[in-house]
């Protein structure tokens, strides 16, 4: 199948169009239309070569919504003509313990991204989603509700799911007090779900001028984290405290925050190793963990939950060749909260 997208040619080199062709529809494959594909900042840390050596030509993008448009001879979980959703992994081992219990970004051999990879048979370079057609396993796509923009669905691939898997599985209900570090592409993710489960929810930002944004999307309060004495009147108060920021802090003021048994999840990724204070940890039973995305069957829930409660990303859709710009202004935090391609553009 021929395919237009846009790839990176070179570390750091600009997005330019760029023409390939996707592998040969098999039995179990779908063959989709793509309508709209999130950036990530993920993506430009790829493309830019910031996470190690780096796989070029590269076509970016692991957040794609679109339309069945093929489907292979074996294929029973999606017809033509329906709502399709690719996320940040294309396949996996799938007989490792991990992978049968759904858990397929845990694969113990790894899973396969969705491109800067390539695919399980080692030779074939995977190519994301900055395009107009993609290709993929029936098993590791997922159905969109039909209600949601298509639009604000992209980044819920990865945006989404991110942090609607940690507040499943730390239990984020009614009585829950959580907090969100950062309310960027992740952290207004993280306020919406929290809010929706029923949670009190509490933004932590060092923008003022996010809060109405903030409160708009659920959140009940709002601290801005300029002056890091505003933190201490909060001393075991959270349980659960989802940190989406990237950028170096002092994450013993924030574990600090925690109640007894509290956990504080990191989902953001640091520059450098946080310097941990055991006794942040000791003194109240304080848990410090990780988490990252969701395996296929969390990701369906949480698109079905977002059905239920009319949940997508607030997002900017822009055309294919604004990407370079849209590269530099996220980088700079100048995006409310997610950049989207149109699909039509490509």
């Amino acid at each position: 199948m021929q395919s237009r997208g846009l790839a990176v040619t070179a570390a750091k080199a600009p997005l330019e169009f760029f023409e390939f062709t996707r592998r040969t529809l098999g039995a179990n494959d779908v063959a989709l239309d793509i309508a709209y594909a999130g950036i990530c900042h993920s993506d430009i840390h790829q493309a830019r070569e910031e996470w190690g050596p780096a796989i070029f030509p590269m076509v970016p993008g692991h957040e794609i919504v679109g339309i069945v448009r093929e489907i292979g001879t074996a294929v029973t979980k999606f017809r033509v003509g329906e709502r399709i959703g690719v996320g940040v992994f294309v396949d996996s081992c799938r007989e490792c313990i991990h992978c049968k219990a759904g858990l397929q970004q845990y694969c113990i051999e790894g899973m396969t991204g969705t491109y800067n990879t390539l695919e399980r048979d080692g030779k074939t370079v995977a190519f994301g989603g900055y395009s107009d057609t993609f290709v993929i396993n029936e098993d590791y796509a997922v159905h969109v509700p039909e209600n949601l923009d298509m639009a604000g669905v992209a980044p819920l691939l990865c945006a989404g799911i991110t942090l609607f898997s940690p507040l499943k599985h730390w239990g984020a209900q009614a009585g829950t007090r959580v907090g969100v570090m950062g309310l960027g592409g992740l952290g207004h993710m993280g306020v919406k779900f929290a809010h929706a489960l029923g949670a009190h929810v509490t933004v932590f930002s060092h923008s003022p001028e996010k809060e109405a944004d903030a409160r708009a999307m659920g959140a009940d309060d709002f601290v801005v984290t300029k002056d890091i004495n505003s933190l201490k009147p909060l001393a075991r108060t959270f349980d659960l405290i989802l940190n989406t920021v990237s950028a170096e802090l002092d994450i013993n003021k924030y574990l600090e925050l925690l109640t007894l048994d509290g956990t504080l999840v990191v989902i953001g990724l640091p520059g450098k190793p946080y310097a941990v204070n055991v006794g942040s940890l000791l003194d109240a039973r304080r848990s410090l963990s990780g988490s990252m995305i969701g395996g296929i069957p969390q990701t369906q829930e949480m698109l079905d939950f977002c059905g239920l409660h009319n949940i997508v990303s607030d997002v900017e859709v822009i055309k294919a060749d604004y990407v370079n710009t849209a590269y530099d202004r996220t980088v700079a935090s100048d995006v409310k909260y997610r950049f989207v391609i149109d699909g039509a553009t490509f």
